[in-house]
């Protein structure tokens, strides 16, 4: 078990004594942001290596109870509890091995926009932003919020929340798409059913290590008030920044790709972080360009595409969370709702990687 299978032990052992190598030269620091990539690299092997050895040594500990049960002792229960916390670390550490794609170690920008349907779509674009961020949270990543556009009535016009941690892209890439409800409605006096949709739009929040080139006369720059859960200088200064791409991808679809933040109390701040959003969004535009070329290519199906509805969130008549592209459900709604997503995204990166897609 030591060389590690699949994991690649000795070779994460040998990638770790690399790159603290790198840490050693008088010049690392000197580029900060690659230094950060270095430094990142390091603690996600380091914290591989961690978990396969907890799992060897809870392998010798079943071993151990194997031979007392042999022996007569009365230690099966203890067994057995070694045996789950196995199987549990095993898989965790077999989903954090899926994340293969260049870029799923990176933070993660998720861009919330509701649905035609008004007060009904915006509330359950607010619900989303409420799951997302206590998944998050319970992840043990930072949430920040970039963007945010208070509803007429209810919930948000739009926003956008930065989550940063290791390796959050790489599981928040299973989420991108339409999100549908159906329930009673809260703001329906004859209490009737409701639809109601909201996309979610998951980008990698890129650095200088990935160049995206956006010709200056494609990008429009808007100023505003920042207002809302993100807003600082209240209807003061115009410092909130939208900046509004329009141009051509590589397969010569017309698209266009607007970013905004009013995280910042500087407007320069703040469109230097637009920027990078923007850069962010149109760059995830362009992987799922390269990604359905490759299904096409696999004859697979079940396309992440940008505006695809890939789950459903019933209420009412009954209690169901349903993911259309991996068929994984619940009825354990309060839970998801809650941010118990992990088994979602479990499901729909074992689907990838059966299909070979990254």
């Amino acid at each position: 078990m030591r060389s590690g299978g699949i994991f690649d032990y000795d070779r994460r052992k040998v990638r770790i004594i690399e790159l603290t190598e790198q840490t050693q030269d008088p010049g690392f620091w000197s580029d900060p942001d690659k230094a950060q990539i270095v430094m990142r690299e390091i603690g996600f092997e380091k914290e591989i290596i961690g978990k396969w050895d907890e799992l060897d040594e809870l392998r010798e500990s079943i071993q151990v109870f194997q031979q007392f049960l042999e022996e007569g002792e009365d230690v099966e229960e203890e067994m057995l509890g070694e045996m789950n916390r196995f199987r549990d670390l095993l898989q965790n550490l077999e989903l954090q091995n899926m994340l293969s794609d260049p870029d799923d170690h990176r933070d993660a920008i998720i861009t919330f926009n509701p649905g035609a349907g008004g007060t009904e779509s915006q509330d359950w674009g607010v619900m989303l932003f409420r799951m997302y961020s206590r998944w998050a949270e319970k992840q043990g990543y930072s949430v920040s919020v970039v963007e945010y556009q208070d509803g007429e009535v209810a919930g948000l016009k739009s926003a956008s929340i930065e989550v940063s941690g290791n390796n959050a892209y790489g599981f928040l890439k299973s989420e991108s798409g339409v999100h549908r409800l159906v329930r009673i409605s809260p703001f329906d006096s004859n209490s009737r059913r409701h639809t109601s949709f909201c996309s979610v739009f998951i980008s990698p929040v890129i650095d200088d290590t990935i160049d995206v080139k956006l010709a200056d006369s494609d990008v429009e720059l808007q100023r505003f008030h920042a207002s809302g859960a993100g807003g600082q200088n209240v209807n003061k200064v115009e410092t909130g920044v939208r900046l509004i791409w329009t141009g051509t991808l590589s397969d010569g679809t017309q698209s266009r790709v607007v970013a905004e933040c009013q995280q910042e109390r500087s407007q320069l701040k703040n469109r230097e972080k637009a920027m990078v959003m923007l850069k962010s969004k149109v760059y995830e535009l362009e992987k799922n360009i390269k990604e359905r070329a490759k299904e096409m290519l696999e004859d697979s199906k079940g396309s992440n595409e940008w505006g695809s509805q890939i789950r459903s969130y019933v209420f009412h008549p009954y209690n169901m969370v349903k993911d259309h592209r991996t068929n994984h459900e619940t009825a354990d709604v309060q839970g998801v709702m809650d941010g118990e997503l992990n088994e979602f995204m479990k499901a729909y990166l074992l689907a990838t990687v059966s299909k070979g897609i990254s």
